[in-house]
């Protein structure tokens, strides 16, 4: 934390190492959940906003998916893609097939400078579909 220049707090580190600890990508309300063991008290906004100070200085990464409510998990530096399971909602890290960001040059005119694209892949899970043959 301290060699993105952020001000360590009792806070920033609870919320931290609730995205860390948690299974999956966490949404903020089961982040707050954990990262409140720890500081007996956090509201949801706080929360929010350190989440946010946290994408935002590249430590979490914060998951955008159509439909359900954020979800973060500790940045990589990898460029991965996520598999969601449309029944439990599972999501897990999928490697990205080509080994380097995706669709990077969008058939957009030259003005248009794009810095991310992300693939999602969504379906049904080994757990959510057992084998049929059993």
């Amino acid at each position: 934390m301290r060699e993105t220049q952020l001000r360590v707090t009792v806070q920033r580190m609870a919320v931290l190492a609730a995205v860390e600890e948690l299974a999956g990508h966490p949404d903020a309300e089961t982040v707050c959940v954990r990262a409140r063991e720890v500081t007996g008290g956090l509201s949801m906004q706080s929360v929010y906003n350190v989440l946010r100070v946290l994408t935002e200085v590249g430590l979490v990464r914060c998951i955008q998916l159509a439909g359900q409510p954020a979800r973060y998990e500790v940045e990589q530096n990898n460029n991965h893609h996520h598999f969601v399971c449309r029944l439990c909602g599972d999501i897990i890290n999928v490697d990205c097939a080509i080994g380097q960001a995706p669709c990077l040059r969008a058939d957009l005119p030259e003005s248009y400078k794009v810095d991310e694209a992300a693939v999602t892949y969504w379906g049904a899970c080994p757990r959510c579909t057992p084998d049929e043959n059993h």
